[in-house]
Order: C-alpha cells, then sequence, then structure tokens
C-alpha cells in the first residue's frame, strides 16, 4: 500500500531530523506539527481500514499519498539545497509549500472524518461487493483427476483420520493458494473409506468473509440434507448451534472447514463440536501458518510443490485423461511446460486445461511454454490472481508495501540475499518503528510473517539457523508487478525499453543476458531530465548514467563493476545527499578521495562497496550518527578526532550494526565506545608496526558483538602475531566466530573459546590453531550446531567425548592432511545432523564411516556423511545412501 509507505517515510524523514544531531535543516516545530498531526491521523485510519481498501480500491489511498509525496519533495529539495548551497529557496517559501500540502491534508482528513461519521466508508472507497467466483476453477482443481502427487500425503492423512487416537482431533492443512489444499480435502471427503469410516460427513468454506450462522447453516444442510435451507435460515444462530450439537452428539464426525484466515471463525464454532470420544475429526485448510499453530499442538500436514514428475503427470492427466502422451515431440516440450509452472498446482491444471482444448502441435505448445505467465494470469478470466489476490488483501496495511517490494525489485528466479532485503527495506522507510527493538528486527519480524503466511519460501538457511536466501513463486511475483504498477509503487522495467523515470519514485531496471550495452544508452534521456526518483536498483555492467536524480535515498547497484577511470560516476554518487542506501562495486579502484564528501550524506544507513581496494575513510565518519551498515573488501578506519573542534562531546554511532572489513583495528576505547550496538565485525592484519596501540582486550567490551571474523596475512611474522594475540579477549555475546591464520595454540581454545556460552557457529580456517593435539573438556562448547576446520594441516589427534558438544548438528573438516581419526565420540552426539569431509586423510574418512555404521545399527538413520576426492580413491567402494562420495 503506497499511502501508507509514503506517510511512514515522512514521519521517519521528520523524526530523523529532529532528533539528527547536526542535522542540515532546522524544523520549526510549530510549523510542522499540524503536517505531524495529519501523517499520524492518515496511518490510524489506514490501520484500522486497511481491510476495507482492496488492491481494487486506490482513489482515497491515491489521493493520500499524493499529499505525503508534496510534503517529502519539499523536505528534501529544501535538504538538497542547504547542504549544495545552490537555488536555495528561502525558509519563508519552505514553509508556504508545507502550508499548502497541510492544506490538502486538512480537506481529506475532513472527508475521511465526516465519512466515518456517517458509517459510509464502503459506500466511499467505491468497494466492490461482488463475490469473487472461482467456482469453475475450483470444481476443476478438486476432481479426482487432480489426486496426481498428493498420494504419500493422502495415505499419511488417511491413518491420521482412521488412527486409533478416540479423541476428537483438529487437523490442519497449510499451504500458498493454489498449492492444492482444498483438492487434498476434498478427495478426503468423497473417499469411500472416508464415507464409509465416519457416521457423518460435512464441509463449510469459510474464507475471509465469514460469520458464525452461515458457517453453522452450511454444515447442518450437509449432515441433514433432507431439513430445507428456509428452515434453518430462519433459526438464530444459538438455535442453529444447538441443533448441530444434539445431531453429532454419540456420532463419528468429520468436518472439513475450508479456507480459514482467522482463528475468530473456529472461536464462534468450536463449542458446538462434541468430543465424542471415538475417533471424530476436523480438518482446517488455511494458508496460514499462524492459524495452524493456534488451532493444535499436534502436527497438521504442510502441503509443498510438486516435483518435476508429479508436475509432468498432473499436466497429462488434465491434458489427456488417461491416456499416455501421443508422442515424444509433445512429451518434450509438456515437460518443459510442466516445470516452468514451478510446481504450483494452481498454475498446472490452468495450462492443462488450456492445452487439452488446443490443437496438439509442438508449434502452439511452443508459444504456450514462452507464454506461461501471461497465460496462466489471462486464462479463467484471471481467477488464478483472484485467487492469490485474497492473500495479498488479506494482509496487514503494514505488510503490503514489503510484500510489494519484494516481490517486484528482485529478478524472476531471483534467490533473494535476506541481509540485503532488510537493509533496503529499512532504507525506503516501510517500517514503523517499535520501542526496545531495532529497524533490523522489526524488518526480519515483517518477513516472518510473510513467510508463516506461505507468500515468501525459504530458500536456504545458515549455520544458526537464520534465513540467508528466500524467493517468490513466479504467479506471486506478478501479482507485485501487477499491484505495483497500478499503485505507481515501483517502476520494473528491462535495460532496452527504459521509460522516463521521473514520474515514477522507486526505479528497479534488469538486464537481460541477452541484451547488449550501448553507450547512447547512458545518454537516455530518461537519466537526463531532473527527477523525484527516490530508488533506483540497477545492474548495469559497464559505468552508472550520469545521475540527475538528486533526491535519491536508495542507490544499488553492486551486481556490475565500474571499471577504473570511470571516476565521474563515483562522484556523482557522492552528491546524492539523501541517501540512505549506497551499494555499489568497482573494479579494483581506489575511491579514498571520493570519501572526502561523504559526511555529505547526512541520513546515509547503509554503505557497501566491493572491489574498492584499501580505502582511507574521512575522519568524519565518526560523526555520520546514522550508519547502520559499513561494508568493504579492505578499509582503513581514522582514530576519532578527539581536539579542540569536537566541542559538543563524542558522536556514539548507536545505530552501527556492521562493520567490515577493517585493516589493521586498532581496537582502542575512543573507537569501543563509539560503536557500543556492533553486532558484526571482520577484521584483517598486515604489515603491523607499532604494536603498543593495539588494544584486542577491548573486543570484550563489545556486549553486542554476535559475528566477528579475525584474518591475518600470511606475511606477518608469528612474534607479531603471537604479541597481538595474547591479550585477545572475546565477549560472551559471540554467536559466530571465524579465524584465519591466528596461529593460536589448541590449548588456547579452552581458555579464549570454548566457554563462550552463546557460540553456535565456530569456523576455523588455514592455521587459525596450530600444534598436532586438541583434547576439548567437559562443561563448554554448550550451544555449539557449526563446526569447521579447515587447513589446520598440523591436527592428527583430536580426542573428545559426545558430552563436550551436546548440540552440534554440523561437523566441517576439510585439507587435515594428518588427522587419524573422527573421534568416536562424534558420532554420539544425539543432535548430530551432518558430517563432511573434504580432501581429508583416508583414515579419517574411514572411521567417518565406522561411526556411520554404528549409528544405523543402533537405530539412528538420520546422520549423513559426505566425502569429497580430488580423484578416484579406493574408498569408492565405501558409498551407500547415507555415505555420499563425490570426485572434485
Amino acid at each position: 500500500m503506497a499511502a501508507y509507505a509514503a506517510l511512514i517515510s515522512v514521519m521517519r524523514i521528520i523524526e530523523q531530523i529532529q532528533l539528527h544531531p547536526h542535522p542540515p535543516i532546522s524544523l520549526d516545530q510549530i510549523s510542522i506539527e499540524p503536517l505531524i498531526k495529519n501523517v499520524t491521523f492518515f496511518l490510524d485510519f489506514l490501520e484500522c481500514y486497511s481491510q476495507l481498501i482492496s488492491s481494487q480500491d486506490t482513489l482515497l489511498e491515491s489521493r493520500i499519498a499524493n499529499a505525503t509525496y508534496a510534503a517529502e519533495d519539499i523536505i528534501e529539495s529544501h535538504i538538497v539545497d542547504q547542504i549544495h548551497g545552490a537555488n536555495i529557496a528561502s525558509d519563508k517559501e519552505f514553509y508556504n509549500g508545507l502550508k499548502e500540502v497541510i492544506q490538502e491534508m486538512d480537506f481529506i482528513k475532513k472527508e475521511v472524518m465526516q465519512m466515518k461519521e456517517n458509517n459510509n466508508m464502503g459506500l466511499f472507497l467505491h468497494k466492490d461487493s461482488s463475490t469473487v467466483d472461482i467456482g469453475p476453477l475450483r470444481s476443476r482443481l478438486t476432481g479426482q483427476n487432480a489426486t496426481v502427487g498428493f498420494d504419500d500425503i493422502m495415505e499419511e492423512m488417511m491413518d491420521m483420520l482412521t488412527g486409533r487416537q478416540s479423541t476428537r482431533q483438529i487437523i490442519p492443512i497449510v499451504g500458498m493458494g493454489g498449492i492444492g489444499k482444498t483438492t487434498l480435502a476434498r478427495n478426503l471427503y468423497v473417499s469411500r473409506l472416508i464415507v464409509r469410516h465416519f457416521d457423518m460427513l460435512a464441509w463449510a468454506t469459510i474464507s475471509q468473509e465469514y460469520s458464525m450462522k452461515g458457517i453453522l447453516l452450511e454444515i447442518l444442510l450437509c449432515i441433514k440434507s433432507q431439513e430445507s435451507k428456509e428452515t434453518y435460515s430462519a433459526m438464530r444462530e444459538d438455535e442453529l448451534g444447538l441443533v448441530l450439537h444434539k445431531t453429532l452428539i454419540g456420532r463419528r464426525y468429520l468436518i472439513i472447514m475450508d479456507d480459514m484466515w482467522s482463528i475468530e471463525a473456529w472461536e464462534l464454532v468450536k463449542f458446538f463440536f462434541p468430543d465424542n470420544n471415538n475417533g471424530s475429526r476436523i480438518i482446517v485448510t488455511t494458508r496460514l501458518r499462524i492459524v495452524a499453530s493456534q488451532l493444535t499442538d499436534s502436527r497438521g500436514i504442510e502441503m509443498s510443490f510438486l516435483d518435476d514428475d508429479q508436475s509432468w503427470n498432473l499436466l497429462c492427466r488434465n491434458v489427456f485423461g488417461e491416456q499416455d502422451c501421443p508422442n515424444l515431440e509433445l512429451e518434450e516440450i509438456s515437460k518443459k511446460i510442466a516445470k516452468s509452472c514451478k510446481g504450483l498446482p494452481l498454475s498446472i491444471v490452468v495450462i492443462g486445461g488450456l492445452l487439452a482444448k488446443s490443437e496438439h502441435t509442438r508449434e502452439y505448445w511452443e508459444y504456450v511454454f514462452e507464454n506461461i505467465s501471461s497465460i496462466v494470469n489471462l486464462e479463467d478470466n484471471e481467477r488464478c490472481l483472484r485467487i492469490l489476490n485474497m492473500s495479498y488483501d488479506h494482509l496487514s496495511v503494514h505488510l503490503k508495501p514489503c510484500f510489494l517490494y519484494l516481490g517486484s525489485v528482485f529478478p524472476e528466479d531471483d534467490k533473494i540475499r535476506v541481509s540485503w532485503l532488510i537493509k533496503l527495506w529499512v532504507a525506503e522507510g516501510f517500517l514503523k518503528p517499535k520501542s526496545g527493538k531495532s529497524m533490523e528486527l522489526v524488518a526480519e519480524e515483517y518477513l516472518n510473517d510473510l513467510i508463516e503466511r506461505n507468500l515468501v519460501l525459504v530458500h536456504t538457511r545458515g549455520s544458526t539457523g537464520n534465513i540467508k536466501l528466500c524467493n517468490i513463486h513466479d504467479l506471486l511475483r506478478d501479482l507485485c508487478l501487477r499491484q505495483a504498477q497500478k499503485e505507481n509503487f515501483v517502476c520494473v522495467t528491462r535495460l532496452h525499453g527504459i521509460p522516463q523515470i521521473d514520474t515514477h519514485r522507486r526505479v528497479c531496471i534488469h538486464r537481460m543476458d541477452n541484451e547488449e550495452y550501448t553507450p547512447q544508452l547512458m545518454n537516455n534521456n530518461a537519466f537526463q531530465s531532473p527527477s523525484l526518483t527516490r530508488s533506483l536498483i540497477i545492474d548495469f555492467k559497464e559505468v552508472l548514467p550520469s545521475l540527475n536524480t538528486k533526491m535519491l535515498r536508495v542507490l544499488k547497484s553492486n551486481d556490475r563493476a565500474l571499471y577504473y577511470g570511470e571516476t565521474s560516476s563515483v562522484e556523482a554518487i557522492f552528491q546524492l545527499v539523501n541517501l540512505r542506501y549506497l551499494a555499489f562495486r568497482v573494479d579494483w579502484m581506489s575511491i579514498s578521495n571520493h570519501l572526502s564528501s561523504l559526511h555529505f550524506l547526512w541520513n546515509l544507513q547503509t554503505l557497501i562497496v566491493y572491489g574498492a581496494w584499501k580505502t582511507k575513510a574521512p575522519p568524519e565518519i565518526w560523526k555520520m550518527h546514522q550508519l547502520r551498515h559499513i561494508e568493504f573488501i579492505m578499509l582503513d578506519l581514522p582514530d576519532p578526532e578527539m581536539d579542540g573542534r569536537d566541542r559538543n562531546g563524542i558522536i556514539v554511532l548507536e545505530n552501527l550494526q556492521t562493520l567490515l572489513q577493517v585493516r589493521n583495528f586498532k581496537c582502542g576505547e575512543e573507537v569501543v565506545k563509539r560503536i557500543p550496538n556492533i553486532k558484526k565485525l571482520q577484521v584483517y592484519y598486515e604489515n603491523l608496526d607499532d604494536l603498543s596501540c593495539y588494544c584486542l582486550n577491548n573486543l570484550c567490551r563489545l556486549e553486542k558483538l554476535e559475528s566477528l571474523g579475525c584474518i591475518f596475512s600470511p606475511e606477518d611474522k608469528p612474534i607479531i602475531r603471537s604479541y597481538l594475540l595474547q591479550n585477545l579477549n572475546f565477549p560472551n555475546s559471540l554467536k559466530k566466530l571465524s579465524l584465519d591464520r591466528t596461529c593460536l595454540s589448541w590449548e588456547d581454545m579452552s581458555v579464549k573459546i570454548g566457554s563462550l556460552p552463546l557460540l553456535q557457529v565456530l569456523k576455523l580456517y588455514t592455521d587459525a590453531f596450530k600444534g598436532d593435539e586438541w583434547e576439548t573438556v567437559e562443561g563448554q562448547f554448550c550451544n555449539l550446531k557449526f563446526l569447521l576446520i579447515e587447513g589446520c594441516g598440523e591436527l592428527r589427534c583430536w580426542r573428545t567425548e559426545s558430552s563436550h558438544f551436546p548440540c552440534l548438528e554440523q561437523l566441517f573438516l576439510r585439507d587435515l592432511d594428518e588427522l587419524e581419526e573422527i573421534p568416536w565420540g562424534i558420532g554420539e552426539i544425539p543432535t548430530l545432523e551432518t558430517i563432511v569431509l573434504k580432501y581429508c586423510s583416508d583414515s579419517a574418512v574411514f572411521s567417518a564411516k565406522e561411526i556411520l555404521d554404528e549409528q544405523e545399527e543402533y537405530g539412528n538413520v538420520g546422520l549423513r556423511v559426505r566425502v569429497h576426492f580430488w580423484d578416484e580413491s579406493e574408498l569408492e567402494s565405501l558409498a551407500c545412501p547415507n555415505f555420499q562420495v563425490n570426485i572434485d
């Protein structure tokens, strides 16, 4: 929802100006107060009435958004003028402009208040009260032909429905729209075994709009079909409930409640379903995991996408019925079509229905394959999108901008890096602050909410269980693109076909692999005209355009490198004083000179520069209190200035959470007290000289630090490294630690690392530890889940017990030529899931096989072992289902 995002954004801008230690402009509180009150009013209004403003209703929302954009433009234009000192408008002109916007907001506010008083919101919003007709498509989805791919789940559900559990059970079926929940439930409902097993069966479709009377009425009409609808319709809710309860008493019944969106629907009717202690069951289908968890503590069924074979079988069943595919030519293209549907039964059924009615020629089917997305969205009067659109309409207002953004700005089939996504959400200003929580934590909660609603898919989890990569189904992405275009929220385009971007606040330009770059593109008038664009996400390989978008807040162009000599583009970037998020890549060129104007970026939150070699940050970086994330390949960080110019005292970078990679980080007291909330830190040491100024013992004062990486150059003399590390002291807050060439002794492990109470991930790279023996002790590594030892070539003997790593889940060993064996106790760790050995000694590999064999004898079939060799090995014969051998 564009209006809500704009309102949150402008409120954040005002707060950031007011809280900034050196704000670029001053805001008169009396003059700005009416704007704040109006913004607060509209935020409250949208949060209360967002369900009335569906994806089809844009009139009111557009008016609010446009007025808010106008306020944003006036404030940020004034900031640009003040910093650059050109064409400076007077304060009088500035406040006159705000006054006009406030008057427009007052007018909209008056109308809204009048309509709220008249209780006439629905009429004003032009809400379409007609229901979405998805009957024909649903009937095709729920026919017997649609059971392909559900065989295992059907069998599992049959067992749950007819099992010996006598108490009444609630069984949720969870999954995204179109995944086949209703199909599965319908096929269970009509199964002969189920019909014979239960005395009574009933079906009620709940959906987003429901009533207690409607649910009870639908169930009663299934059970007592001889009664007329008019008879029951004349009854009150309590009377219907009493009739239902009396009817079900003593009977074994199965009730299916399809498409439930909130627990409140169940709370209304649950008292009328007696527990007869005879095996009665209630199936609930829902898109929301939170609803499933509120219904029952026991497990339900979570629907997953079909694999390629299941997808093809389902497609063939819908196209050819019980017949086989007539020829190899169609079989080949039909498999490609099925795979393009990405395992979503809804999409497969729609395409199958089209192909069944079409000519069975390769030429036409090739056309269908090349136009899958548009065909699915147009077939059946866009019923596919209508089904999926229900999920969007049901979203809370604060989640809608985040979902549209996620589904629009990243390329199709992209694996979205969650850390980038969260940084972008924060910079865009979509997130409403929550007391006591960082904006990043709020963003994680938003993402988890979208995942729980089955709108976003988890692709990859990190070693601590955090979500590293996520993605979104193509049909949901199409929904986001349409809705974003309708609301003028994001403009997504290709390299050849860039529109005039000054009419769009967010522009995302993707380049297809087969698109050729031409210099004329950089002279495209779309980039030359003055623009109000706030976000620009591009992946040009050659050169950033000459940016004339002075109000830009987000610039992400880190997928392709700027080449050496293209300094004008870098210089232009650092003139964009309103930037909050800046990420770009250079081709091993120095940008230190350009960073001298970094402090003009008064509201910069994220600075990511890849490929810049040994960059020197300016001293003013310590006064940029909005900074949240700094990422360089190598960054020289100066000591804070402490002379007489620092009259206002030190500025604490309270928001700074990420700092990497810092060369020769001294960790002095003046630095440590300025970054109290740092969570992720990476440091690199080389060419050390005056060791007296290094205070690595101060690391323990970083009480919020969760992830630390420490690397030493191989050229450093051992005596220098040893002197520097003798006072190394890690904070107890650490959850992840990576060491490379630190050359610590294995005895140091117990003293410095093993006792860290929260440590979950430990990665030891080349010569992180020296020595041939490591013996662990009881009471350490209490929470360690992931252990990597790579290139610690001297390690020969490792002695440990299962109780020394009570929570270990994954063990990775690489380049350990001397390791004699994996300790026997490792296999006895109850949580262990995976052992991976890459290029280790044969004896270590053989010990891993013995550990696996013993665990399987004890009934532990969950352990997996994977080994890698450079060349063919006699140990390949050890391979078995849980012992995978790879030749790299």
